[in-house]
């Protein structure tokens, strides 16, 4: 099986362009997803997420309240480094669990959606990565608009809690611009799709 790792910030289009792979034939394990599993009351990382911030970030449910939780960490860099240490081996082990179930069904080509790829160091799973790229007033506007979070908000938490982008682009094999049309996004995405299905071809 091949892993497409799909990183990139906060409203540059991942989730567009994983679209377009689904669309392929590929099958999309997405980071956020299996970062809410984590929280949840049945899973290791949930008794030291609720001994390190208090039980005040925990819902009526007896979940996590990611939206009690956020503003905590997200206004401290040492308190989102310690919710990272907490949630990051633990939502790496869960992929690769999944990535392994997908290679025992017979997947050809699963892509790792997440935003932190490199941050949590979980690049390692992958086989190459792509990163999806545009200015950051983009994406901020973008963010903005599908959250409600005012645009200087959304930025801050960009310059606070994500790797710069000159970094990524530096670290990936792939760079998906999507600051054009979405036909422009489709376009680079198919391209990029084509080289790895030649490849894929040729290894037989």
């Amino acid at each position: 099986m091949y892993v497409i790792g799909l990183t990139g910030g906060i409203g540059t289009g991942k989730s567009v362009v994983a679209g377009i792979l689904s669309e392929q034939g590929a099958l999309i394990l997405d980071a956020d997803r299996l970062g809410h599993e984590v929280y949840l009351p049945d899973r290791p990382a949930y008794d030291d997420i609720v001994e390190e911030f208090g039980r005040e970030v925990i819902a009526e449910d007896g979940t996590i309240d990611r939206k009690k939780l956020g503003p905590i960490v997200f206004a401290d860099p040492a308190k989102l480094a310690r919710l990272n240490a907490i949630t990051h081996p633990r939502m790496k082990q869960m992929m690769r669990e999944r990535l392994a179930e997908a290679e025992g069904a017979g997947t050809r080509v699963a892509v790792l959606e997440a935003a932190l790829l490199f941050d949590a160091g979980w690049d390692d799973l992958t086989d190459e990565v792509w990163v999806t790229v545009v200015d950051a007033e983009t994406a901020a506007r973008r963010a903005s608009e599908r959250s409600g979070i005012p645009i200087g908000r959304v930025l801050e938490r960009i310059q606070k809690a994500q790797m710069a982008s000159d970094e990524r682009i530096r670290r990936s094999d792939v760079v998906i611009d999507t600051s054009g049309t979405m036909e422009d996004t489709r376009r680079r995405t198919l391209e990029a799709w084509r080289e790895i299905e030649r490849r894929l071809a040729t290894r037989g």
